[in-house]
């Protein structure tokens, strides 16, 4: 049986549900003997040069670059899950949903207490190689079709572990209360 393809991407988050995925420990071992990993932070490939069977996508849309890279995954998976709560609702990243774009850049950039004398004559970033600042933080599946989705902040590393595996398998996850346990 050919191994599954996964592919991963952390757009606005934090990092952390790919820090659950790698607490599934020496199950990663069992988890390379069913599945190679392409376009990922795990293996540094930037670009698909191949589809994916499963791509997982943790943290939401708060740029264009974002918003890209979220399509990309949507035409190179077959399958793709959203991951922990700032890809399904926005998470800590969308509080900022609150705030007018305009304010929440001049309360970052004018007058914050690390933007040199308080006048508010700094400047607010536009170069044209920044990613442009969407008007508020998208969950994922309000930009493209989302397929499954694990929610926690991050997931329990064993609810990831159960997802992959029945999606490799092609089965139906059965989830536990335990796999949904907030601490």
């Amino acid at each position: 049986m050919p191994k599954k393809i996964i592919a991963t991407a952390s757009l606005a988050g934090c990092f952390g549900c790919h820090m659950s995925f790698l607490d599934i420990d020496e199950r990663l071992l069992d988890l390379i003997e069913l599945v190679e990993f392409h376009k990922s932070p795990l293996t540094d490939i930037k670009t698909f040069s191949k589809e994916c069977d499963i791509g997982l996508i943790e943290g939401g849309c708060c740029n264009d670059e974002n918003v890209h890279t979220l399509m990309e995954f949507r035409k190179h998976c077959k399958i793709l899950v959203s991951v922990g709560e700032c890809s399904i609702m926005g998470g800590l990243p969308a509080l900022r949903n609150m705030i007018p774009l305009r304010e929440c850049l001049e309360e970052s950039y004018l007058r914050g207490p690390t933007t040199g004398d308080g006048t508010g004559k700094g400047i607010i970033p536009h170069d044209e190689d920044l990613p442009k600042i969407l008007d508020r933080v998208y969950p994922c599946h309000e930009v493209v079709k989302i397929d499954y989705y694990l929610p926690g902040c991050p997931p329990r590393a064993d609810l990831i572990w159960e997802a992959l595996v029945a999606l490799v398998n092609g089965t139906e996850l059965k989830p536990t209360d335990a796999m949904f346990k907030f601490d």
